[in-house]
């Protein structure tokens, strides 16, 4: 009686498949490379997730998970409880900083799979300022999640703001790479921002990514490549480090060596 519905299953799962490739092409048509698609597929078919639904997300060449996906997930593992509470000691009131643990219990007698998140005005959106406690309690419950059911994916909301995209904290800065804007100033995200967001996101050293950057564009430093060479490698990277984040690591630890100079 259970192999009538395991096809049902197959076949829906298929079906979200093609939903989900069509919808990709339509949303992000300058985006999408064989890879990210290949990706899509995987985490259709293995957890179900639906770009309609709003449970993924593609940022930067990179696919994210997001809250309703998880708890989507958690729902359908049949999950047996989240405990959620603050962690005093690491808490702030006055300056908005809070940080929060999340206890998720997948399944009877489990001991709980533990995430921690923290929130305060500088790494959350200016339309979330003010819950930057719901916010920290959300990125501890997804952690949780993604270690309970073995998710290696990132999520959207335990994403750090990029400070760059938000005008009110536009005051020059100390920056973690140096390049200039590198962006034609149209209302389109800045070179420079789209690759600290990189960074933040995929957790890279800022120092060994910009080496590479330089080695790739054929320059001495990163602020003699042109634009378009810039944009080139901000496209690879962030192809690779959805592909395969162990190998660009790797990669990148190799300039932590310094080179042999060439005859």
């Amino acid at each position: 009686m259970s192999a009538p519905k395991r096809k049902d299953s197959i076949r829906e799962r298929q079906s979200l498949v093609r939903q989900n490739i069509r919808l990709a092409r339509t949303r992000w048509p300058s985006e999408l490379v064989p890879c990210s698609l290949s990706i899509l597929r995987r985490l259709t078919r293995e957890y179900g997730f639906s770009l309609a639904a709003g449970e993924i997300l593609l940022l930067n060449g990179g696919w994210y998970v997001t809250a309703g996906g998880l708890l989507r997930l958690a729902r359908e593992n049949r999950c047996r409880g989240i405990l959620t509470h603050p962690v005093s000691k690491l808490c702030d009131v006055e300056s908005r900083r809070w940080v929060f643990r999340a206890s998720v219990y997948e399944s009877p007698g489990s001991k709980g799979f533990v995430g921690y998140g923290d929130a305060d005005p500088s790494n959350v959106s200016p339309l979330v300022r003010g819950a930057e406690m719901r916010v920290a309690e959300t990125r501890a419950v997804n952690r949780a999640l993604r270690k309970a059911y073995g998710m290696g994916l990132c999520s959207v909301e335990e994403l750090g703001w990029p400070l760059a995209d938000d005008p009110s904290r536009r005051e020059p800065r100390q920056e973690t790479t140096s390049i200039k804007q590198n962006g034609p100033g149209n209302g389109q995200p800045r070179l420079r921002d789209r690759l600290c967001l990189l960074i933040r996101q995929h957790q890279l050293d800022p120092t060994l990514v910009k080496l590479y950057a330089a080695d790739f564009c054929g320059t001495q430093t990163l602020r003699e490549a042109s634009r378009d060479l810039v944009e080139s490698f901000i496209n690879n990277l962030a192809e690779w480090a959805a592909k395969d984040r162990d190998g660009l690591l790797c990669h990148l630890n190799g300039y932590a060596q310094p080179k042999e100079t060439k005859s």
